[in-house]
C-alpha cells in the first residue's frame, strides 16, 4: 500500500521530531525496506542533540558496535550546554515561582514584566534564556522539559515573534509527549493567532495554516473531542481554502471523520461537493467509497472500495485505531442510501453489498432497521426487506404548491403596489413644483 502513503506528501510541513513517529509506524508495518527507514530515521535526526539514539542508529545501519568519535565530543558538549542553560534559567524560576510574586502578579504581561525589572531584575535576556532552554531541550527529546519551559516563556515574553515560535515548540512537545488535553489547548490558541495576526503576505497565512493543518492531525485523531474539532476546523472556508490550494491529501482525514461521527451527518453533502471539485487533483479509496456511494451510487463500485478502505486504514498512521469503526459507519451509510433507493430489497444481495456473510448480514440488517426506525418489514421467507414508502398524495402536492404560488403571488403584488405609490408621489411632487 506504498501507494496509498500519504507521510512523502506530509514530511515538507512537519518538524523533524513529529516525522520520527510515522517512520517508527512504517518500519513496524514494513512498508518500506526496514534499512531504508533506518537511514532516514539517522538523517532525519542527525542535526539533533539526541545524540545517544544517533549512535544507535549509525551502529544498526552500519553493522558495528564502534561509532566515530565525534559523537562523543558532541555529547559531552550537549551535556555542557545542557547545565549551562539550566543554571541561567533557575534562576528566572527561582523569581517567578516565587510565592511572593505569583501572589503579586496580575492578567497585564507589561505590567508583570515592569514589575520583575524593577523589582527583582529580571532582564529580557533572562527570560529569553527560557526560550534557549526550551528550545534545546526539545532538541535533546525531552518534550515535558521543553512544553514547561515554553509555557513559562510565553507567561513572560513581550517578542511576538518568538512568542509565535514558542506556541509551535509547545504544542509538538505536548504532541510527542501525548498530553492531548493540553495539545488541544495549544490547537486552538494556534488557530487563533495565525487567524488574527497580521502577516507579511496572504502566501504566508497560507503556508501557516498549511504547518497547522498538519501538525494539528496528531491532536484531532486522539483526543476523544478530536472528530468534532476536525470537522469544525477545517470546514471553515480559510482552512478549507488552503486544503484545496496546498494539500487536498487532507480530504482522506476529512472525510474519515465525517464517516465516524454519526452526530455530525448534516456536513456530508458539503463533504461530497468539496470531494467532486478536488476528484482531478487527489482520490484514495476513502474518497472513492464516498464518490461510488453517493455521486454515482455505484453499490457495487463501494463494496470494492469498501475493501480497499480496510488496507489504506490499517497502513495510515493516524487513522489505523479509525478501522473498526469506520467500517462500521461506512456500511450504515450504503445501507441507508440502499434502502432509500429500493423497494424491495434481497438480504443476501445486501449482505453482499456488505462484505457480510448470510448471518451475520441478517443480523445487521435486523439491526439497522431496530436502531434507525426505518420504516421497514422483513419477509424471512423471501428472505427480502419490504420498504413503506410513505408518499404524500398527489391532491396534497397540489395544495402544498398552491399555497408556495398564493404566497409568491401576494409579495408580488404587494411590491407592485409600493411601486406604483412611489411613483404617484414623485408625479405629484413634479407637479407642484
Amino acid at each position: 500500500m506504498a501507494s496509498y502513503d500519504l507521510i512523502p506528501r506530509m514530511i515538507p510541513y512537519m518538524d523533524r521530531h513529529l516525522v520520527f513517529p510515522l517512520l517508527e509506524f512504517l518500519s513496524l508495518n514494513k512498508i518500506y525496506p526496514n534499512h531504508d527507514l533506518l537511514k532516514a530515521k539517522y538523517e532525519l535526526l542527525a542535526k539533533t542533540n539526541m545524540v545517544d539514539f544517533i549512535s544507535e542508529l549509525y551502529k544498526q545501519i552500519h553493522d558495528t558496535d564502534e561509532v566515530p568519535s565525534e559523537f562523543a565530543s558532541k555529547r559531552q558538549e550537549v551535556l555542557q550546554t545542557l547545565e549551562n542553560l539550566q543554571t541561567e534559567a533557575q534562576k528566572v524560576l527561582d523569581i517567578i515561582e516565587n510565592p511572593e510574586v505569583i501572589a503579586a502578579l496580575r492578567q497585564d504581561k507589561l505590567q508583570n514584566l515592569h514589575f520583575l525589572k524593577e523589582k527583582y531584575g529580571l532582564t529580557d535576556e533572562m527570560v529569553n534564556t527560557l526560550y534557549q532552554f526550551g528550545q534545546f531541550q526539545y532538541n535533546c527529546g525531552n518534550y515535558g522539559g521543553a512544553s514547561d519551559m515554553l509555557y513559562h516563556f510565553r507567561v513572560l515574553s513581550t517578542d511576538h515573534e518568538l512568542n509565535l515560535s514558542a506556541l509551535w515548540g509547545k504544542l509538538a512537545s505536548d504532541i510527542l509527549d501525548l498530553n492531548w488535553d493540553a495539545a488541544l489547548e495549544e490547537v486552538q490558541k494556534l488557530r487563533e493567532t495565525i487567524d488574527s495576526k497580521s502577516f507579511a503576505s496572504p502566501l504566508h497565512q497560507l503556508q501557516q495554516r498549511t504547518w497547522f493543518i498538519h501538525w494539528s492531525i496528531f491532536v484531532f485523531f486522539n483526543h476523544p473531542k478530536g472528530r468534532d474539532s476536525i470537522i469544525d476546523v477545517f470546514f471553515n472556508p480559510s482552512y478549507i481554502n488552503t486544503i484545496q490550494t496546498s494539500c487536498p491529501w487532507i480530504l482522506r482525514y476529512l472525510t474519515t471523520a465525517v464517516v465516524t461521527n454519526k452526530r455530525r451527518k448534516n456536513i456530508l453533502k458539503d463533504l461530497i461537493k468539496i470531494i467532486q471539485q478536488e476528484s482531478y487533483e487527489y482520490r484514495d479509496p476513502i474518497t472513492e467509497f464516498i464518490e461510488s456511494l453517493y455521486v454515482k451510487f455505484d453499490f457495487e463500485g463501494a463494496q470494492h472500495k469498501l475493501k480497499e478502505c480496510e488496507e489504506v486504514l490499517s497502513n495510515d498512521f493516524f487513522l489505523v485505531a479509525t478501522k473498526m469503526e469506520f467500517i462500521e459507519n461506512a456500511r450504515y451509510l450504503i445501507s441507508e442510501t440502499y434502502c432509500r433507493i429500493h423497494l424491495k430489497i434481497d438480504i443476501g444481495g445486501l449482505s453482499q453489498t456488505l462484505n457480510l456473510g448470510q448471518e451475520e448480514g441478517e443480523k445487521w440488517i435486523v439491526n439497522l432497521i431496530r436502531d434507525t426506525r426505518v420504516d421497514a418489514k422483513i419477509d424471512f421467507k423471501e428472505n427480502t426487506v419490504i420498504m413503506n414508502q410513505n408518499h404524500t398524495s398527489i391532491y396534497q402536492q397540489v395544495i402544498e404548491r398552491t399555497k408556495g404560488l398564493s404566497f409568491r403571488s401576494q409579495v408580488l403584488s404587494s411590491a407592485i403596489e409600493k411601486c406604483e405609490a412611489l411613483q404617484s408621489s414623485n408625479a405629484i411632487d413634479s407637479i407642484v413644483e
